[in-house]
């Protein structure tokens, strides 16, 4: 299935009305303020966010997995729904993938599909966190910091193998999520794990390209939940600094303990240029997964507003942007449309804040005014923004309600089948 331009404009037509008024009321508003509107509506079309191969199906839990229908049992079929979900948003030009669950077995016929859909591929990710047919060594008891030389070799060829295939699709970066870790008191050398660890990281790092990141991912807890080698964003940022000027921390959200100041973690990591990307999520708990800004909004637009001060402030490189949530209940389709529209909210409200009046105020210690200038900015009702900026794109104005419209899934169904199950799940 594959949007065109003209249903989407159909679908806008409906909507036009009403929303050119909430949008003319909030760009006149904002103007007032100073604001230089099309500033932000140009700021927010180059902000595109990837979405992951494997989140394109329903997710599940240790408990069960219920498939919703339609599911791209393919990675063409993957390829096809983030073209869906980029022709309704205008804000998802790139699919992450995930190896191997998603190995290309024609390269050229995936370039050529993702260029039918006006998309490109973002960081590959690779898995040492599960055992794969006939492999010849098992990840049971980990990967990069297993006390077997012979799994870790596995491992550093494995992620070898994942930059190759990067390489051939275009992509310029490669994530390593490690979930090496003990569940149980003397299980293993905390220090030995670590020290494993770095030593395998050196040989992936020398095959990493010089114009790619080697993105660094951290977890406190899960699978194992006693120790986890790379716990936290400082063992992900010493790792990186070890390794080399190609290395950064990945952010992921919910790869967090409970009430953590993320946004702290972000404004040092800019501070020493070696934020390297996003995996964004929410959560109530642990890694929950769910709709990025569902359950913290606020958080999510103290965090922006960090990156915002950083990308002025400081030399960090470019970020790469991505979303890894996990959708048991809700149409992941929807729910990633729901993502997408969340992050940007959340840009967009950060660049409201006036970052020399900010700074004016807690020179002064002046807390309170600057609780009102962040906390004015955050609720500042933006979505007639951000629906103008992908309108003006190509997108719709409502992305959710137009997907529901064109019955978009119902669709898929037809095409695929109710019983169709992602690929790699």
């Amino acid at each position: 299935m594959k949007l065109s331009l003209d249903q989407i404009q159909d679908q806008n037509l409906s909507q036009i009305s009403e929303h050119a008024r909430n949008f003319e009321f909030l760009a006149e508003s904002l103007e007032k303020k100073g604001i230089k509107v099309e500033e932000l509506i140009s700021k927010l079309q180059e902000l595109q966010i990837a979405i992951p191969s494997w989140a394109l199906g329903t997710g599940g839990t240790r408990f069960g997995r219920f498939s919703g229908g339609g599911e791209p049992a393919t990675l063409i079929q993957k390829i096809q729904d983030v073209g869906i979900l980029h022709a309704l948003n205008q804000s998802s030009n790139a699919v992450s993938l995930h190896i191997p669950w998603d190995i290309p077995s024609d390269f050229q016929a995936i370039k050529d599909s993702a260029a039918d859909v006006g998309i490109g591929f973002d960081a590959v990710n690779s898995n040492t966190f599960q055992d794969q047919a006939e492999q010849a060594n098992s990840y049971k008891f980990g990967s990069l910091a297993n006390s077997d030389s012979s799994v870790r070799e596995l491992a550093i060829a494995h992620n070898q193998e994942v930059i190759a295939i990067g390489e051939k699709l275009g992509s310029k970066a490669l994530t390593v999520w490690l979930a090496d870790g003990s569940s149980f008191p003397g299980q293993h050398s905390m220090r030995k794990a670590l020290e494993n660890t770095h030593l395998a990281l050196q040989e992936i790092y020398q095959a990493v390209p010089e114009d790619w990141k080697l993105l660094i991912e951290y977890k406190p807890y899960e699978p194992y939940f006693y120790s986890t080698v790379i716990q936290d964003w400082g063992t992900s940022f010493l790792l990186a600094n070890k390794l080399g000027k190609k290395a950064y921390t990945l952010v992921d959200l919910g790869h967090h303990l409970p009430n953590t100041n993320i946004e702290q973690i972000v404004s040092t990591l800019m501070t020493e240029e070696k934020l390297g990307g996003f995996h964004f999520n929410d959560s109530k708990y642990g890694d929950d997964d769910l709709t990025v800004g569902s359950i913290k909004p606020y958080q999510l637009f103290l965090i922006f507003q960090e990156l915002v001060k950083g990308f002025e402030e400081t030399k960090n490189p470019p970020l790469s942007w991505m979303i890894d949530a996990s959708h048991n209940l809700k149409d992941p389709m929807e729910d990633l449309l729901q993502s997408v529209q969340a992050i940007k909210l959340a840009y967009a409200q950060a660049l409201l804040v006036d970052s020399q009046v900010l700074q004016q105020a807690q020179e002064i210690h002046d807390i309170t005014a600057a609780q009102e200038i962040l906390q004015d900015a955050y609720r500042t009702d933006l979505r007639p923004l951000l629906a103008e900026a992908m309108r003006r794109a190509g997108g719709a104005i409502n992305p959710v309600k137009t997907f529901r419209n064109l019955k978009v899934r119902e669709t898929l169904i037809q095409e695929r089948g109710l019983k169709s199950i992602a690929s790699g799940l």
